[in-house]
């Protein structure tokens, strides 16, 4: 599932594209963060044109980065579930747990949130008082494997599903995808980024880059995460 932040007509045509490339699902950026309704905002007319482009059998994801106010969020969700979008992950404040339980009560369309939580406990919250639907733990910001299997623990424990957060398309893609195969409760594909990344595209970090491929990836089954750094990239961008 590539995520990707561009204009409208960029985003729809970037979905035909890798909808074509046999990816399954595609998460839109399409406001300016933490906006609080006041900046850049896209995400409506995007997702119509995007939707209209790749047609039912494709999942649109929309992340406009906590940038509404609860009441605009509201509104916006119930128009996205018009185009099926299959989750609204972080409309508003990532603190404000009440404002997410009364969104998701109100709401059909999935609600998703945990890129900014950082352990076990506060995920506790995100289900206790959030009641989000969706929990996106992220292996890079959550204190590494250890701290997201106890999470997953806790999310399935609440029957919770997972999609897990994932902005690196490196070492990161590696733990997450190890993870995904390894956890009953993600069940949905795993994020990956498409934006352009210099470890991946102009200075590929490891030996033997583990990539997409049909819109699939491949969990390596060497020792560790799979794969071997490459010490002379490394030495070159240390220098």
């Amino acid at each position: 599932m590539p995520g990707h932040v561009a204009g409208n007509g960029q985003v729809f045509r970037a979905g035909e594209s890798f909808q074509e490339q046999g990816y399954r699902a595609y998460k839109i950026h399409s406001a300016t963060p933490w906006m609080y309704d006041t900046g850049f905002d896209q995400t409506l007319d995007t997702v119509r044109e995007m939707r209209a482009a790749v047609g039912d059998k494709f999942d649109i994801l929309v992340d406009p980065n906590n940038a509404f106010l609860p009441h605009t969020a509201l509104a916006m969700a119930r128009k996205l579930e018009e185009y099926r979008v299959f989750h609204f992950e972080e409309p508003i404040p990532a603190y404000d747990y009440d404002g997410y339980a009364k969104l998701a009560a109100a709401v059909d369309i999935p609600i998703a949130a945990g890129e900014q939580e950082y352990t076990r406990w506060q995920f506790r919250d995100l289900i206790n008082i959030a009641q989000v639907d969706i929990l996106q733990p992220d292996v890079i910001k959550c204190g590494g494997i250890t701290e997201f299997r106890k999470i997953a623990a806790l999310a399935q424990t609440y029957d919770k599903p997972i999609t897990v957060h994932n902005t690196q398309p490196t070492i990161g893609t590696l733990a997450h995808l190890h993870l995904w195969h390894s956890t009953p409760n993600c069940i949905y594909p795993q994020e990956y980024n498409i934006e352009p990344h210099p470890l991946r595209d102009e200075y590929p970090i490891w030996k033997e880059p583990v990539l997409v491929k049909d819109g699939f990836m491949v969990a390596p089954n060497k020792p560790g995460l799979g794969v071997e750094l490459d010490e002379d990239v490394l030495k070159k961008l240390r220098d």
